[in-house]
């Protein structure tokens, strides 16, 4: 057994899609293919967005698929306290900051111009935590699998929210906490995440951990130019036999990895052990993926 360990960590505000079965292949595929562990976690932080049938579904479609992962679940909703331990070293550091700046007042600056760096701006009002960018170094470098050297400057993205002003942890925080408290290796998801990385590996830096390697793969993308996502009502996966069997091929064929068309109607199984042995990240598209109708 190697020490690759990946994960795919669906957002239960509704229920996989095409795009996502796409990512959960690939992230299962260079898992197996490295002798390594895979996992599943539930990013259930926001549960206004995340009714609670979604999840249990989500895990059902995976399981529909083959793709079985190598310990239980983990539930963002959970973590709370690791969380907070993060956010209290990095106020500790003076990294992070409480902001109470609307949305709509500075709607019209591309990023968060910082006003509350030096303390709040309006006391009196609930306040988010900020990652306050200007006290780390400026540039993000990486090499990532498939788009290769990466160079980004953190001053054009702004200071991210880690905590909102409703009490709610934020994504980038919580996936970084989760990612390295559970030994995450390598990240394979959609290149839409891309621009999230910078501000990860920054609060990677920041709480003196190990970033994974990352491999963003090509988006699925509607033949109107969408794509393919829970807000643009992507169609959720159907689980029935004959659905999951020619969904599955269809994903293969999407990734660029040749299966075999004889196996488009082979159980799930079947196509899986042949996708494992022909599994090659130098063969993911360059450019995103415009399906048919």
């Amino acid at each position: 057994m190697s020490d690759y360990v990946g994960r795919f960590a669906p957002t239960p505000s509704g229920l996989l899609h095409f795009g996502s079965l796409t990512s959960a292949v690939a992230s299962w595929l260079d898992a197996r293919a490295h002798g390594g562990q895979w996992y599943v976690r539930i990013e259930d932080i926001d549960p206004p967005r995340c009714p609670p049938d979604n999840a249990p579904h989500i895990l059902e479609q995976l399981h529909a698929f083959g793709l079985e992962w190598d310990r239980p679940p983990s539930w963002q909703h959970q973590h709370g306290a690791r969380y907070q331990k993060a956010l209290d070293l990095l106020v500790e550091k003076g990294l992070a900051y409480p902001c109470t700046c609307s949305r709509k007042e500075w709607r019209e600056h591309t990023v968060y111009p910082g006003w509350c760096r030096n303390g709040p701006r309006h006391p009196e009002r609930a306040k988010a935590w900020r990652f306050n960018t200007s006290r780390v170094p400026g540039t993000i470098e990486w090499c990532d699998r498939r788009l290769g050297h990466q160079h980004w400057q953190l001053s054009s993205l702004g200071d991210v929210v880690l905590k909102r002003r409703d009490g709610l942890w934020a994504y980038q925080l919580a996936v970084v906490v989760d990612d390295a408290f559970e030994g995450v290796t390598d990240v394979v998801r959609g290149a839409d995440l891309l621009d999230n990385t910078p501000w990860q590996f920054a609060l990677y830096r920041a709480l003196e951990k190990t970033p994974p390697r990352t491999l963003h793969l090509p988006l699925m993308v509607a033949s109107n130019g969408q794509k393919l996502s829970k807000q643009n009502l992507a169609p959720a996966l159907m689980t029935d036999d004959i659905a999951v069997r020619q969904l599955l091929h269809r994903a293969l064929i999407s990734l660029n990895q040749a299966p075999v068309p004889s196996l488009q109607n082979a159980p799930v199984r079947h196509q899986l052990d042949a996708a494992l042995e022909r599994w090659s990240p130098d063969r993911l598209p360059g450019q995103d993926i415009i399906l048919e109708s």
